[in-house]
């Protein structure tokens, strides 16, 4: 697929996608960090796919300006998508900002960008350890 493919997709399509990334790359690194208990595994992995860690998370990139104009505009794509329900477990806004976390993860995933995303997983990653050792 291409940059101008994606970028032509559905935010919540990109969002599907970025989902799916996510979720292979923190059972990735749970892994290799030698989790291997699936109960544990599973419980460790939900703090990083969280509603909450990943609207963190969109919310230190935006601090820190880690994202490019494009990923901005695909965040604000991702941020104002009409979905059906939101979660029992978590607040509209909060909801938003996930899925606007997982639209730019499927849109680098979707064009190519691997590298970039791989960047920007990692980052993720980091910011969500650094907050449950707090």
């Amino acid at each position: 697929m291409t940059i101008a493919n994606a970028k032509q997709m559905k935010s919540l399509a990109l969002a599907y996608m970025g989902d799916s990334v996510y979720e292979l790359y923190v059972r990735q690194h749970l892994l290799e960090k030698g989790e291997v208990m699936p109960q544990h595994l599973h419980q460790t992995a939900i703090q990083f796919v969280s509603a909450v860690s990943q609207a963190d998370v969109v919310r230190v990139w935006q601090e820190e300006g880690k994202l490019t104009e494009e990923e901005e505009g695909v965040l604000r794509r991702g941020r104002n998508a009409k979905s059906g329900s939101v979660p029992k477990n978590t607040n509209v806004q909060t909801y938003r900002y996930s899925t606007a976390f997982e639209a730019v993860l499927g849109y680098l995933y979707l064009s190519g960008q691997t590298e970039r995303l791989e960047t920007l997983i990692q980052h993720a990653i980091q910011i969500v350890e650094e907050r449950s050792e707090a």
